[in-house]
């Protein structure tokens, strides 16, 4: 996460596949995919999911402190912070293939 803010690309999956694509992530995953009535708490937890398999793959950091990085960063749409866990992505406004970022908190 070197950047200010990440994106990360968000498939909802319905009655068939879906298929989204992303660019210029390091870290992170190109595309998630989560069902079409997940909470926040649900595409954290498939972004984490998602995250320690392509380490795993790719042979990298076998461990980040996911602790640390929901700390760190606030996931947003569309300049909206995604603050409440069990509230639904579509409440957001989020639907398939829509881009959520990682923007660094401040420190108060």
């Amino acid at each position: 996460m070197g950047s200010s803010a990440e994106r990360v690309w968000i498939c909802m999956k319905g009655g068939a596949g879906s298929r989204c694509r992303g660019a210029g992530l390091r870290a992170l995953p190109a595309a998630v995919v989560v069902v079409q009535n997940a909470s926040v708490l649900e595409l954290k937890k498939a972004l984490r999911r998602h995250v320690q398999l392509r380490q795993a793959r790719q042979g990298g950091v076998q461990h980040l402190s996911w602790k640390y990085i929901w700390r760190t960063y606030h996931l947003t749409y569309a300049g909206e912070k995604l603050a409440d866990d069990r509230k639904k992505l579509r409440e957001y406004g989020i639907r398939n293939r829509d881009e959520v970022s990682f923007i660094k908190k401040l420190r108060k």
